[in-house]
């Protein structure tokens, strides 16, 4: 059994006229038990709001969970009261979101934030949940642990914020651990460090880890599979290495050639993908890639909605002409 599975999930938000329009249509995806699953696509293709779902959250940004389920150790969630949403966050499921210094309440310490989470969640008294904090910090690289557990947030670093969210989350042993664009606002030196250190606490606890990003190089650096995202669904999923070298939808190939490819330096072109997604409520008839695809069939794509349908177990692409073109994908050129 996998520890979370999706099926059809659709999230909704309100208009300034009342109405409500999807923002996330019809999401399915597994995630088993140690494994490593990166989310990617433009802004606005529904990534964050997936996560917010599956975290019990969507409420809170004035969105609705309008259909499809969420089971997680294979209980049902989304029928959940708040009070049994909470009793998930913390030693079930938690959440590294984009900003650390956003997330952290400046007006406690460090340790003080810890220590309150693993106080409500694991019933420790203050002694116990003072050490636990300080095991944290040391566990996620925080020099002089002992001392710094009584500084407050702004007396860290960006990435030492996100070093002690990430020790936070941790703190209650989860299962599952999401890291909504973790290393976004981070230095390249910076974020290499937490992808390391992400890596290394996963391998430590078991934890599954969602990992939900724009940058396709950022999180092939730690996922086993991908699943790509645009206009509120998934039109591609599989092993990193098939996304990487064999993409079988062309917003995916679009993606994977407008990052630099630091294995290929005599081939340095970016190719950008022309147009902006489509906002909710506002995606086109057919496919919702069709007026920004190079290989659209205009008797077929504007019309026709495509489903997701296999390429190779367990490689599936949301395109009408899979099969009948040939993408280009990541290319490594020998050196001489």
């Amino acid at each position: 059994m996998a520890l979370l599975e999706v099926r059809d999930l659709t999230v909704e938000f309100p208009t300034p006229s009342g109405e409500w329009i999807p923002v996330v249509d019809r999401v399915s995806f597994q995630l088993d038990e140690g494994e490593a699953l990166g989310l990617v696509g433009e802004s606005g293709s529904g990534k964050t709001v997936t996560s917010l779902a599956i975290m019990g959250l969507t409420g809170v940004t004035g969105g609705r969970i309008s259909s499809g389920s969420i089971h997680f150790e294979g209980r049902e969630l989304t029928s959940l009261p708040e009070r049994e949403w909470r009793k998930q966050r913390g030693p079930g499921m938690g959440m590294i979101f984009q900003q650390p210094t956003r997330s952290l309440n400046p007006a406690f310490t460090v340790g003080e934030q810890i220590a309150e989470s693993v106080r409500r969640h694991l019933g420790l008294n203050r002694r116990e949940a003072r050490a636990r904090a300080i095991e944290m910090l040391e566990l996620v690289g925080i020099p002089e642990a002992a001392h710094r557990v009584d500084d407050y947030p702004h007396e860290f670093s960006g990435g030492m914020c996100q070093r002690v969210m990430i020790a936070m989350v941790m703190a209650c042993n989860p299962r599952l651990l999401i890291a909504d664009e973790p290393t976004t606002a981070l230095d390249v030196t910076v974020q290499e460090r937490i992808l390391d250190l992400l890596r290394d606490v996963q391998r430590r606890t078991g934890a599954a880890l969602l990992f939900v990003s724009h940058d396709l190089a950022v999180v092939a650096e730690l996922c086993q599979r991908i699943m790509v995202m645009y206009a509120g669904e998934v039109v591609e999923s599989g092993q990193a290495v098939d996304i990487f070298f064999r993409p079988q939808h062309p917003y995916t190939s679009g993606l994977l050639n407008s990052i630099p490819n630091p294995g290929n330096v005599a081939d340095r072109r970016l190719v950008a993908i022309p147009g902006n997604i489509p906002a909710p409520g506002a995606w086109p008839t057919g496919c919702r890639f069709h007026d920004r695809c190079g290989y659209a069939d205009p008797s077929r794509c504007r019309v026709t909605h495509p489903e997701m349908g296999p390429v190779t177990r367990p490689h599936q692409s949301r395109c009408l002409r899979t099969g009948e073109i040939e993408l280009r994908g990541v290319t490594v050129r020998e050196p001489a």
